[in-house]
C-alpha cells in the first residue's frame, strides 16, 4: 500500500468497528501523514467519538506524529500509554503506524480511551486497565490545528528549560531550541519565524544554534 486512500473503506470500517465496541468514551482516529510538509503533521481524515479530544476531521495530528516523522523515533508505535486533554480528561492511548513498501510512514490509527471516570473507582478497576504497566515517558499534545500544536510545544520548552525566556542564556535558548528540534517543531511551516520571535532572536542566529547542536550530536557519536 503507498497511500491510506488504497485501503480507505477497510480502514474507516476498522476504526468504526473499534469505536462500536469500545463505546462512546473510545475515540478512533485515522490520519494521514503523507503530506505532513505541506500541513506540518499528520491530518484527522476519519474520525469516530471525537468528543473525547474535541477533534474532528481537518485537525492536525498530535506532537507524538512530528517526532516520528522527525525520525527521532524509529519504530514509532506506541501502546497502552496514559495522556491528558486540555480539558482534564485521562486517556489510555495506542498509536499505530501505516508504512508504504518503502518503509515510510503514510497514515497512523490512534485509540484513545477515556478513562477518567474509571480512575475514579477502586484497586480493582485500576488493575484491570493495567495502569502500572503502561507507559509513564510519554508527553501527547492534543491541539485541532497546527498553530495550538506548535504554540504548546513552545510552553513546553519552556518548562524544559525552566526559566522565562527573558531570563535565558545564550545556551538556555539553545537548550529549548534543541528540544523543539527533537519534537519536530520546525516541520511545521513557518515555525522558523515564530520560534525566534518567542526567543527573541534572528533567523541568523537561529540557524546557527541549529549548526551547533547538530555537530554538537555528531561529536557525541
Amino acid at each position: 500500500m503507498e497511500h491510506i486512500d488504497e485501503e480507505w473503506e477497510f480502514l474507516t470500517s476498522f476504526i468504526k468497528g473499534l469505536a462500536l465496541h469500545f463505546g462512546n468514551n473510545c475515540e478512533c482516529v485515522l490520519l494521514d501523514v503523507s503530506n505532513y510538509e505541506e500541513y506540518g503533521s499528520g491530518l484527522i481524515v476519519a474520525i469516530e467519538n471525537g468528543h473525547v479530544t474535541g477533534r474532528k476531521v481537518g485537525d492536525t495530528g498530535t506532537n507524538l506524529g512530528l517526532e516520528i516523522l522527525k525520525g527521532k523515533i524509529n519504530e514509532g508505535d506506541k501502546y497502552n500509554y496514559m495522556t491528558q486533554t486540555a480539558d482534564g480528561k485521562m486517556l489510555r492511548s495506542t498509536t499505530m503506524y501505516i508504512r508504504n513498501s518503502k518503509g515510510i510512514p503514510i497514515g497512523c490509527i490512534c485509540i484513545n480511551l477515556d478513562i477518567t471516570d474509571l480512575i475514579m473507582a477502586d484497586k480493582t478497576i485500576q488493575d484491570m486497565l493495567l495502569l502500572e504497566e503502561s507507559s509513564k515517558d510519554v508527553n501527547e499534545v492534543f491541539a485541532n490545528n497546527i498553530n495550538d500544536l506548535l504554540n504548546m510545544l513552545i510552553q513546553q520548552a519552556q518548562d524544559y528549560v525552566q526559566k522565562p525566556v527573558a531570563k535565558m542564556t545564550r545556551e538556555d535558548k539553545k537548550k529549548g531550541i534543541e528540544y523543539l528540534d527533537e519534537k519536530g517543531a520546525f516541520l511545521v511551516k513557518k515555525s522558523g519565524e515564530r520560534i525566534c520571535n518567542y526567543f527573541n532572536i534572528s533567523k541568523y542566529t537561529l540557524y546557527k544554534y541549529l549548526d551547533e547542536l547538530k555537530q554538537e550530536s555528531n561529536n557525541k557519536k
